[in-house]
């Protein structure tokens, strides 16, 4: 039970006692009481002038009386112009304490019945996985672990777009340029060895821009069933495929269902010709079809060229009717760029034009870009950060600095490797999740393995603290007991207060789609709890009692860390 709650309950009894009245619990307004106030929590007592028939500070104070005589956990009060301000007592927070500790589900939410499909990574078969592409991995994995703890059925999705121009020009320029090499004769990755035909390709145009003719050419070949171009396609893109899934175990990401666009756009087709029947969409001259957006403020927007193929737009639109249908989803999230944030107006108007309700239930998760100090990245001038050679590059890192510590002589070299590369991958994943997702971020390596400040790496290291403390706690005292009777100091009674603010952060995250609310949360426990440990001692108390409360707060604490890092996909280790 969240503070709020149990305020709010306990003042529903004040009022029925005082004025006779019944009052629903929800209805009462509680908060968090600002900083330049006596108290912990707030009760607004305004809306219940009308039952008292007092002034504001003559019912605060009739109600804040009760409450002190009558509940425990209440120690004392103050009325301020009709803010109740209630502070807590040690009771109230041993009992707070005892319920966190003894949920091993804390932090998850009840079942809100509803299932969420959340769409992410969806990349081109045309180039390997870049850091532009991490972080969009990053959030859409975070996001669905979030919102699974907010109680949802939860569809992790990616459509892989396999098909269309940009494809056909890795195709082209892997026949004119590349002499036939494969990733076993090259010993390459296969989406390495597509993403340099890629860029190969953009150099061919530009000294040669009538290429583009051909390319055009081959998806109009493509969409008609050519054999050898087919092949040639399918070839390409299980090479890339092989690549994707190796980086993707790298990463820790999965996903629940796949699409190919190149089995999705043709449900789209069939949607276009359904819209031209009903007068969504019209057909221009040269056969190409439109639908008209200037009286919803926008332009018309082509979602099929004139020689029949069609656009990103058009497998969108008969990607989302299927998926809607197939799993009676009751929201569906993309997490996409805002560079498409057009695309996602647009494709929301259309759905809506066509008839369907759940157009208004779909979500744009859009995401700044990740920029390096050097500048934007530019897949076709071969500027990305790789995401492999990014992630061996932060294992690299980790064990440097690991090393560089001495703290690891008496573990074995096999428990090392996995350790560098939780470590690495834990200040990848976490330097790109704390910033907040609709700003653009700037990428520095180095700052995100530092094992101090508000990196993943501090957070392990704050980890594997705590469990090298309960180690030696339990080889000499056994399991700890939470004890009623302790008397918490202040710096307990805040660590307590941080730990019952998890649901909640949870709750916060999950509504605004925003993975970072969980990840500056777990810096501020692991932050507070260092100040609480270079300030009292633990292992060294002499008084049993109060020994084995700190122990259980801390083991609390541990435990809460790793819920809150396992949403953002970050394990933490016991060593470090």
């Amino acid at each position: 039970m969240t503070p709020e709650v149990f305020i709010q309950q306990q003042a529903a009894k004040a009022i029925h006692a005082l004025y006779h009245a019944e009052v629903a619990e929800t209805s009462l307004q509680v908060s968090v009481t600002r900083k330049e106030f006596e108290g912990d929590y707030t009760l607004v007592t305004f809306p219940l002038l009308k039952i008292s028939r007092q002034a504001p500070d003559v019912t605060g104070n009739a109600i804040g009386a009760w409450l002190v005589e009558n509940v425990p956990e209440i120690a004392a009060f103050n009325s301020v112009k009709g803010f109740l301000n209630l502070s807590f007592s040690p009771v109230y927070w041993n009992e707070a304490l005892q319920e966190m500790a003894a949920d091993e589900n804390f932090g998850q939410l009840p079942s809100s019945g509803k299932r969420i499909m959340v769409e992410f990574s969806s990349p081109n078969t045309n180039k390997p996985l870049h850091l532009g592409h991490i972080r969009n991995n990053l959030l859409g994995d975070s996001v669905s672990r979030i919102l699974k703890a907010c109680g949802n059925e939860v569809v992790k999705s990616t459509i892989v777009n396999d098909r269309g121009v940009h494809i056909c020009k890795s195709m082209y320029a892997w026949e004119k340029l590349f002499d036939g090499a494969t990733p076993e004769s090259t010993g390459k990755k296969g989406d390495h060895l597509v993403g340099d035909c890629y860029v190969a390709y953009a150099k061919l145009e530009k000294e040669h821009p009538e290429v583009i003719d051909d390319v055009h050419k081959m998806l109009v070949d493509w969409e008609a069933g050519d054999p050898h171009v087919r092949e040639l396609w399918s070839m390409m893109n299980g090479w890339v495929y092989k690549g994707f899934d190796q980086t993707y175990a790298a990463l820790g990401i999965t996903f629940d269902q796949v699409d190919h666009e190149s089995e999705t756009y043709l449900l789209g087709k069939e949607l276009v010709q359904k819209g031209l029947e009903q007068g969504v969409f019209v057909k221009d001259p040269d056969g190409s079809v439109w639908c008209d957006l200037t009286a919803d403020g926008l332009d018309r927007k082509l979602v099929l060229r004139g020689d029949g193929t069609s656009v990103y737009i058009t497998q969108d639109l008969g990607t989302a009717e299927r998926r809607f249908a197939t799993y009676k989803l009751d929201s569906h999230v993309y997490v996409v760029g805002n560079e498409q944030d057009y695309h996602f107006q647009v494709l929301k108007l259309i759905l809506g034009k066509l008839g369907f309700e759940w157009a208004s239930r779909i979500y744009h998760l859009s995401y700044g870009m990740v920029e390096l100090p050097e500048g934007k990245m530019k897949s076709r001038e071969g500027t990305v950060v790789d995401a492999d050679d990014l992630i061996e590059s932060m294992y690299q890192e980790a064990r440097k600095t690991s090393e560089e510590s001495g703290k690891l002589a008496d573990i074995s070299a096999e428990e090392k490797e996995r350790l560098y590369r939780m470590i690495g991958l834990g200040a990848l994943k976490y330097f790109i999740i704390k910033v907040d997702p609709r700003k653009t971020m700037l990428f520095n390596p180095k700052e995100s393995i530092d094992f101090n400040g508000n990196t993943g790496p501090f957070i392990q290291y704050t980890h594997a603290r705590i469990c090298s403390i309960l180690r030696k706690a339990t080889a000499s005292y056994g399991a700890a007991d939470i004890l009623p009777q302790a008397q918490p100091t202040g710096k307990e009674i805040r660590l307590v207060k941080l730990l019952g603010l998890f649901p909640g952060k949870v709750a916060e995250a999950g509504a605004s789609l925003s993975p970072a609310i969980v990840a500056n949360y777990a810096y501020e426990l692991a932050k507070e709890f260092n100040q609480y440990y270079h300030e009292t001692p633990i292992l060294k108390e002499e008084n049993e009692s109060v020994l084995k409360y700190r122990l259980a707060l801390i083991a609390t604490l541990a435990r809460t860390l790793r819920s809150a890092m396992a949403l953002l996909g970050i394990e933490l280790p016991e060593r470090m």
